[in-house]
C-alpha cells in the first residue's frame, strides 16, 4: 500500500450559502491524499498501474467550479468522482478550505476534511 498526495490545490469558486459568496467568489485550497497498492507501478514503471495526480488534480477542478452551499457536498462529489474513475483507490481523504470566509472575524480559513473507502 503507498499514498498519493495532491496538496494545496488552489482555486477560485463560488461555493456558500450566502447570495453574496455564490456571485463574488472566493478563494479555496483543497487538499487529497489517496491510498492505493503502488507495489506494481513500482516495478512496471508505468502510468496505467498507478493512481494518476493529472487525474485527481482534474477532478478537484472540475468538482470545485460546479457551485454548491455545503463545503460537504463538494468534498463528496470530489470522492465520489475518485472512486467512480479509479479503480485502485482504496482510501481517500479530501480536505476543502475556504480562504478568509466571510464569517465575522479574522478567521484565515475554514476547513472540512471527508475520508471514503472502497468497500470489497
Amino acid at each position: 500500500m503507498g499514498i498519493i498526495k495532491v496538496e494545496n490545490i488552489r482555486v477560485f469558486a463560488h461555493h456558500g450559502c450566502l447570495k453574496e459568496e455564490t456571485k463574488i467568489g472566493s478563494d479555496y485550497r483543497v487538499d487529497l491524499e489517496v491510498k492505493a497498492d503502488l507495489q506494481t507501478s513500482a516495478t512496471t514503471d508505468k502510468l496505467s498501474d498507478t493512481v494518476d495526480y493529472v487525474l485527481l488534480n482534474k477532478i478537484v477542478k472540475e468538482e470545485m467550479e460546479r457551485a454548491s452551499k455545503l463545503l460537504e457536498t463538494v468534498a463528496k462529489r470530489i470522492l465520489d468522482r475518485i472512486f467512480n474513475e479509479d479503480i485502485l483507490v482504496k482510501k481517500a481523504t479530501v480536505s476543502v478550505s475556504k480562504l478568509n470566509p466571510p464569517i465575522g472575524g479574522d478567521v484565515e480559513s475554514v476547513t472540512i476534511k471527508m475520508t471514503k473507502r472502497r468497500k470489497n
